[in-house]
C-alpha cells in the first residue's frame, strides 16, 4: 500500500476545527481562535515529526511575535480576528488511523489550554526562543525538540 508523504495543511487544520466542532455538542468547548489553531498545527507537527521522522504536512512555520504561524492558515482565518472559527462543512479529508491518533493525542493534550496559555508555551520552547523572528523555524530544530517532549 502507497502511502502519501504529506498531508495538506489546510486538511488538518480543518481537522481540528472539526474535531472542536464535535467536541462543542457533547460538553463546555469554545470555537477555536486562529491563534489557537496556529499552536494545535505547530504542536501535532512537532508530534508527528517526533514519533514518525517524517512532517506531517511540507508548510513551514515562521516565528512571528506570538509564536509559531503558517502564513497560509493565518491569512485563511484572519477576518476572524481573535474570535473563534465557526466550522460549518463538511469534512472530507481522507487521514489515516495512524496519523488520527497522533491528532487527537495532541487534541487532547493542549485544546484544554486557552490560545494565550499556548502562545506563552511555545515562547518557552527551543524551536521558536532560537528562531529569529519572521524567520522559518527549521522542521529538524522542531523534530529534534519533540523528540525529548514526546514519548
Amino acid at each position: 500500500m502507497i502511502t502519501k508523504k504529506y498531508y495538506r495543511v489546510e486538511d488538518i487544520a480543518e481537522w481540528f476545527l472539526n474535531k472542536n466542532r464535535t467536541q462543542m455538542n457533547f460538553e463546555d468547548a469554545e470555537y477555536i481562535t486562529n491563534l489557537k489553531l496556529q499552536k494545535l498545527l505547530y504542536y501535532a507537527q512537532g508530534y508527528f515529526l517526533a514519533k514518525k521522522d517524517i512532517p506531517l504536512f511540507n508548510d513551514d512555520f515562521v516565528a512571528w511575535e506570538h509564536g509559531p504561524v503558517i502564513r497560509k492558515i493565518y491569512n485563511k482565518y484572519k477576518e476572524n480576528g481573535a474570535n473563534g472559527i465557526k466550522y460549518d462543512k463538511d469534512f472530507k479529508a481522507e487521514i489515516n488511523n495512524e496519523t488520527e491518533r497522533i491528532l487527537e493525542e495532541v487534541y487532547n493534550e493542549y485544546s484544554q489550554y486557552s490560545a494565550w496559555k499556548l502562545r506563552n508555551m511555545t515562547h518557552e520552547e527551543e524551536p521558536w526562543r532560537t528562531t529569529p523572528r519572521n524567520e522559518i523555524i527549521a522542521k529538524d530544530k522542531i523534530k529534534n525538540y519533540f523528540k525529548t517532549k514526546v514519548a
